[in-house]
């Protein structure tokens, strides 16, 4: 794998305003393009995710299980009714939201959380139709069938034929033991929701041409398996590839191309150790035939987050590129693919130390928006990079 690594720090050059958005004072230099950071939103309590109705009005889930809108670049003041209740502890909480492909027919908008079950915990989906400020007609559609109190994942995505994916974590089961047991982890047992992405259709139901249907002792849901702690999914416009990044221990986040019924490894193969001073070794190595090998890894970890492909205007030498958040290095990083976009021969490290960027997507308006979320529950902002030119 061909990896150019570029860090780029900003250099304090000007300050330029927008409409409805507080300037920083940074021009930071790119490849192709220099950007600025500006404010959106402020006073969020660890904002998760955000997605952008057709209007234009964009909704932010903040994780202790509000929903907040911003409309004409003013955060409203109250939260949006209607919200499920929502298991606010650890890294429990209110995940994902976004809007139908047929949002001006429907009306309804998904929610991802994690819920209380009896003496555990799950990751859920919730949908609702969002009139007037509010959500009505709340009913969950699916949850996942797994135990544990972290690594939730919670990600979702449409693809272009409204097929709905779901990243779920691990839920921490620890990876110790002798190959055999390594085998035996819950992430490569296909039998639970654990260390999966599963593929469903709009209400929550399960297509007929998944890959385990039918099949004795998995569950139907699954599209992939083998995954530690997913946290960001995005679907490629161009080829209609479905890409994920996940969380590894100490060392090994990875960037993956997912197709159906694929094993990515996990905790059998990597490039992570268990925490602490000594990073004890976890894998049986670093490869292995039948599991699939990451597109982009990082060793150190990052700590990826969010994930988003730019196919904006404002850009447009970064078309194309996938940008994922991070939340340890406290930075973006932009992955510029192969010309058939299979493949990362490119990265480059940009916002250096706003804080922990805890999602990225493209807004309407084709800027790159960010999430900026405080461990503590602080309270942070949305930003957006504007061009500098």
């Amino acid at each position: 794998m061909f990896r150019n690594f570029l860090k780029l720090a900003g250099t304090a050059l000007l300050a330029t305003a927008a409409a409805g958005v507080n300037a920083q004072s940074d021009v930071y230099h790119a490849a192709n393009h220099d950007y600025t950071v500006v404010t959106v939103a402020e006073d969020l309590v660890q904002p998760w995710s955000m997605a952008w109705l057709p209007g234009g009005d964009m909704l932010i889930t903040e994780k202790p299980g509000r929903l907040r809108v911003v409309r004409d670049g003013s955060l409203l003041p109250e939260a949006v009714p209607g919200v499920p209740d929502v298991f606010y502890e650890g890294q429990g909480g209110l995940f994902d939201v976004l809007p139908h492909p047929n949002f001006n027919d429907n009306r309804w908008v998904y929610l991802t959380y994690s819920k209380k079950t009896e003496g555990s915990s799950a990751t859920a989906i919730a949908r609702g139709r969002f009139e007037n400020d509010r959500l009505t007609n709340v009913v969950e559609i699916f949850e996942a069938q797994a135990v544990g109190f972290g690594h939730y994942g919670g990600k979702i995505v449409f693809d272009d034929e409204g097929y709905m994916f779901l990243t779920l974590g691990d839920r921490m089961a620890p990876p110790v033991g002798d190959e055999a047991a390594l085998r035996a982890h819950p992430a490569q047992d296909r039998s639970n929701h654990q260390g999966v992405v599963v593929r469903l259709n709009d209400d929550g139901t399960v297509p007929n041409d998944n890959p385990f249907v039918g099949q004795s002792g998995m569950l139907p849901e699954i599209w992939s398996y083998g995954h530690r702690s997913p946290q960001g999914l995005a679907i490629h416009p161009e080829t209609g590839d479905l890409w994920e990044s996940e969380h590894g221990p100490q060392g090994g986040d990875e960037i993956n191309r997912i197709e159906p019924g694929n094993n990515y490894g996990w905790p059998v193969v990597g490039r992570g150790a268990n925490y602490g001073a000594f990073g004890r070794p976890i894998h049986v190595g670093i490869s292995e035939e039948g599991m699939v090998q990451p597109a982009q890894f990082w060793v150190p970890s990052i700590a990826t987050s969010g994930l988003m492909v730019y196919t904006g205007d404002k850009f447009p030498m970064w078309y194309g590129n996938i940008f994922s958040g991070s939340l340890v290095g406290e930075q973006l990083a932009r992955l510029q693919l192969s010309d058939d976009y299979s493949n990362v021969v490119v990265e480059e490290t940009l916002v250096y130390d706003i804080g922990r960027i805890r999602d990225v997507r493209q807004g309407l308006d084709g800027y790159i928006y960010l999430a900026v979320s405080d461990r503590n529950g602080d309270p942070t902002s949305v930003v957006r990079l504007e061009p500098a030119d």
